[in-house]
């Protein structure tokens, strides 16, 4: 995605936080924050979700990202290089709403990561270590160390510098692309030898319930690209490099979510596709063309899914952790405290470490709460992630409005085509896909009796509806809670309300007043 106006010269870091940015380092070029992205945004563990949908599923998958991930793409483009300041989304939510409105979306934002973390992603890496590495049982010794390691080493790599972790999270993205390219390859492969049999069960006519049906888990696999400007003062460039950054990598993430899914609905029936194993038995399936050689490839392969994983993970933390943790220091979460980053690291450690402890707990919750229903956890758990990121975005793109309102002195090096029209236009857009999402997260089965479409809940989610309703609702009110005593602790430990505004501002802002001023 190209800029299409001259950029402005790099800012320098400025006082966006007390004490929270001094020790930030620039590490991070235009490849680094592609690589990041694709790291974050594709997700393993949606790709077999995702294709339970039938060959429908691909239908809905290439209209979303034309419908949805293009819009979308250009209006983080156009404000995450004119809003460069560490925290990102924390920073523009702040600008245009407050600081409250900014508490608590990041809240939402970055508990997301934890729960997933702890939640589908460490049971998607336990089901495949145990199925084609390394038998570990269910609720064994090994089953629990297999998960705390999993949680703690995605920790770890969000804790150390960022001139290092960028490398795993690099090595991630590469594994992940590559583990992805080499299905779809055999795949092919696969269906000249064999047919493409899957293709005959196949129904690719969109219908009003496979839209309902996948439209959540659709939006949570594309969204995630704003996410490298909460580094945003640790880039060397962030108004030339996030625009085109961010072009490449949804382009990438596009092409890895269509072609694996077409490639696993070519080979395997769709009926017996399933959410937590459905890519790799597609792999199972495809690797027999190799012979004797399809077990070591296999096991190989498996290795890396859930290396892919364990990075996909770490991305999310690297940058949702420092969102939460510039919410921290600029008064908006308990304890300034929380938003320290470590002299010589430059990372938000207790921030990090809080992430860490909000996993394990949620991981240990999810394992006793379906008792050994792995499918049922992985459902469920995945829908809590989806809800809680999904509603985030219902203050933070009002924001990227708001922000292209009242401050058009602000240089935009990258502008949306077509201008204000063009920006509401994606604005609208992509705002209406978040309200459709974020509903049938929380309410499945809803629009489908609005539109007369029968809908087992049980036969869907394994769990009755008062127990699902229970885990999701009460997720949110838990959120809700925690972010209103949040903010309440953190006015009384600064005296002086939410903080002064001037805690975090863009160098187009006057020190201590807040108010915007022309550039020279």
């Amino acid at each position: 995605m190209p800029t299409n106006s001259p950029s402005a010269a790099p800012q320098k870091p400025h006082d966006t936080t007390p004490d929270s940015n001094s020790n930030l380092k620039r590490s991070l070029k235009r490849f680094d924050i592609t690589a990041m992205a694709v790291a974050a945004v594709i997700s393993f563990d949606t790709i077999g979700q995702i294709a339970t949908g039938g060959g429908e599923a691909a239908t809905w998958t290439a209209a979303i990202a034309l419908f949805f991930l293009l819009p979308y793409a250009l209006l983080f483009a156009e404000t995450g290089a004119a809003f460069p300041q560490e925290g990102g989304p924390y920073v523009w939510v702040k600008l245009a709403l407050g600081r409250p409105a900014a508490a608590l979306t990041t809240l939402f934002y970055w508990v997301t990561n934890p729960i997933w973390l702890g939640g589908s992603l460490v049971f998607l890496a336990a089901e495949t270590w145990d199925g084609f590495v390394f038998h570990l049982g269910s609720g064994t010794f090994a089953d629990y160390t297999f998960k705390l390691l999993f949680v703690w080493i995605a920790i770890l790599t969000a804790i150390v510098s960022l001139s290092r972790g960028k490398w795993i999270t690099t090595a991630g993205a590469a594994v992940k692309v590559l583990s992805l390219a080499l299905f779809t390859i055999t795949a092919i492969l696969y269906g000249a030898e064999h047919g493409f049999q899957g293709l005959s069960q196949a129904h690719f006519a969109p219908t009003t319930a496979g839209f309902l049906a996948l439209v959540p888990i659709l939006l949570f696999a594309y969204v995630g690209f704003e996410a490298p400007n909460a580094a945003g003062e640790e880039m060397h460039d962030p108004q030339r490099d996030v625009p085109a950054a961010l072009g490449r990598s949804a382009t990438i993430a596009a092409a890895c979510y269509l072609l694996p899914v077409l490639a696993l609905l070519a080979v395997v029936p769709a009926n017996k596709v399933t959410g937590i194993g459905g890519f790799m038995e597609g792999v199972r399936l495809v690797f027999g063309v190799y012979g004797p050689a399809a077990g070591p490839l296999l096991t190989t392969t498996a290795v890396m899914f859930v290396f892919a994983l364990l990075t996909q993970g770490s991305a999310w933390m690297i940058v949702s952790d420092r969102m939460q943790a510039m919410a921290a220091a600029d008064g908006g979460f308990f304890s300034r405290a929380l938003g320290a980053f470590h002299p010589k690291l430059g990372t938000p450690v207790r921030t990090n470490l809080l992430s860490g402890a909000v996993a394990t707990v949620f991981m240990l919750a999810a394992m006793q709460l379906v008792k050994g229903d792995t499918g049922a956890i992985f459902s469920v758990v995945l829908t809590v992630a989806v809800t809680t990121l999904l509603l985030s975005y219902l203050l933070v793109v009002p924001a990227l409005v708001v922000l292209r309102v009242r401050r058009p002195e602000v240089p935009r090096p990258y502008r949306v085509p077509f201008g204000n029209r063009g920006f509401m236009a994606c604005a609208v857009l992509v705002y209406a896909w978040i309200l459709v999402g974020s509903w049938s997260a929380l309410f499945p089965g809803v629009l489908e009796s609005v539109f007369g479409i029968d809908y087992d809940f049980m036969a869907v989610w394994g769990v009755s509806r008062t127990t699902f309703e229970t885990f999701t609702l009460g997720t949110i009110v838990v959120l809700l809670l925690v972010g209103t005593a949040g903010l309440a602790t953190a006015r009384r430990s600064t005296g002086r309300g939410a903080g002064a505004d001037a805690s975090v501002r863009g160098p187009w802002e006057v020190p201590g007043r807040g108010r915007p001023r022309r550039p020279r």
